[in-house]
């Protein structure tokens, strides 16, 4: 696949400031081309290969949806990305269905999200790119489709094996792979609960890939990104003219998962209004794409995702009952990375094998900073972590100087400032088996204060219930 260093992308923003920022946090990544204004783009376009577009929507004389447009018209293999500080429900619409827009970017964005987002927009070009060329050397042929759907399929279903979730003997999410590969074979609603970067998309494809639904399509949507309108038509599809903007029939994605499996990341970010609508179409096994007359029979497996306490959100009256029970048929909570210092080393081993320099390795003195940070991003913020210590360092072993200063403020320098703790019976032992037994001690005393409360143990020691639960499981002290 083509390195990303060498992709282009045109951002378009005709405030100098906001041009700028966007240029440094993309110019590690790519060949940044720079724009005021919509007809200095075309006029870039008309010279340059760009592979990538990213322009602003309100601009003077002309909208982003409008510019890329043209882009599209013009130069149809160009991925195209709105950045945008407004959600009018149309407009985005409007630039999905006539820009053929690939993604909206929210102002104020993150540097992290940003960059994740072009990332998977190189990607997506050089996928388009591979596709054409495979296509022309098969001709399509009926049979040849076929076994390339088949060898597809079967790459995506090995790769997506519990397998590939690196974890070590130790590791707390041995327990959680487990329950899920059992539950994988029965046809039931899953909800997978945890910290935004645990894997719960990662658990939710091995699911749908381990069970009798593998040949039919596994689709997602992220259901916080977007306004309830707009998700509506997304999951239910629309008809065309139905509403302003709406000049194509668009396939909802229940009728695009039709016998196979929806995956909803952040279900805890919808309305209440919202969802009465899910939890209608969930219990009826049917769908009603806005303005058509009739509804539509769909047969999909959902699997939900969240990084809330949907019980408290039950508790609260911000998230309906009825379909927490619809949706949580069973429940798996991802433990967070700093719950799992045992994995690092794996991931952080994996990560360095897709380097283009063989053999890079971490020093010992860097991967124990590693172990001890918190890790409040989790894997996701770890990756970031590798891939940015590998781009700055010049060798093929990456020692502390190339970690981030937030990691190497959190890491304690001297073993000799640590005061010595005991065992009960005064033995010796290792210190992380020292520190399990006195979190263990400490748990099971407050559990005792509030007679096994564990809404007002986890608010004692500053903990969500999902993360005491996952202490409890670690620790062999809940089963």
């Amino acid at each position: 696949m083509r390195p990303r260093d060498s992709l282009s992308v045109l951002v378009v923003d005709d405030e100098q400031r906001s041009l700028e920022t966007l240029q440094r946090t993309l110019a590690d990544d790519f060949r940044v081309l720079a724009a005021n204004s919509a007809e200095e783009g075309i006029t870039i376009l008309e010279n340059e290969l760009v592979h990538i577009v990213l322009s602003d929507q309100r601009m003077p004389g002309t909208s982003g949806v409008a510019f890329l447009r043209t882009v599209r018209d013009r130069w149809p293999d160009t991925v195209r990305i709105i950045l945008s500080g407004f959600t009018e429900v149309e407009d985005i619409i409007t630039g999905i269905n006539e820009a053929g827009i690939w993604q909206y970017i929210l102002k104020p964005w993150h540097p992290d999200q940003l960059m994740l987002t072009m990332q998977k927009a190189g990607e997506l070009w050089c996928l388009q790119q591979e596709n054409q060329r495979l296509t022309m050397e098969l001709r399509t042929t009926p049979e040849s489709l076929a076994l390339r759907v088949t060898d597809l399929r079967r790459k995506a279903k090995a790769q997506a094996s519990f397998d590939k979730l690196l974890r070590a003997s130790t590791s707390p999410l041995n327990h959680i792979c487990t329950l899920a590969e059992r539950v994988a074979v029965h046809d039931l609603s899953v909800l997978i609960a945890g910290e935004s970067g645990t894997g719960k998309e990662l658990i939710a494809r091995a699911i749908h890939y381990a069970s009798s639904r593998s040949e039919k399509p596994f689709v997602v949507e992220n259901c916080g990104a977007m306004p309830d309108n707009l998700l509506e038509s997304e999951l239910f599809g629309h008809k065309r003219g139905s509403f302003t903007g709406a000049i194509e029939s668009h396939i909802g994605l229940f009728q695009q998962a039709d016998g196979g499996t929806l995956f909803l990341d952040e279900i805890g970010e919808t309305s209440p209004a919202f969802q009465v609508k899910l939890l209608r179409a969930l219990q009826e096994g049917e769908v009603r794409p806005l303005g058509s007359p009739r509804p539509v029979a769909v047969d999909v497996r959902l699997i939900a995702a969240t990084n809330r306490d949907l019980e408290a959100d039950v508790a609260s009256g911000r998230f309906r009952e009825d379909l927490y029970y619809r949706i949580a048929g069973m429940t798996l909570h991802l433990p967070a990375l700093r719950d799992r210092a045992q994995d690092i080393p794996l991931i952080v081993t994996d990560l360095l094998k897709q380097s283009p320099l063989i053999g890079r390795s971490l020093t010992p003195q860097a991967m124990d900073m590693l172990t001890q940070y918190s890790w409040p991003g989790n894997v996701r913020e770890l990756q970031n972590e590798i891939r940015r210590a590998m781009a700055l360092s010049d060798g093929a072993l990456l020692g502390p100087d190339v970690l981030s200063p937030r990691l190497q403020k959190t890491h304690v320098k001297h073993a000799s400032d640590i005061p010595e703790i005991e065992n009960d019976d005064g033995s010796s032992g290792q210190l992380k088996h020292r520190l399990e037994r006195m979190e263990a001690q400490l748990i099971r005393e407050s559990m005792r204060r509030h007679n096994s409360n564990k809404t007002h143990v986890a608010q004692e020691l500053g903990l969500t219930r999902v993360g005491l639960r996952m202490k409890l499981l670690r620790l062999g002290l809940e089963h």
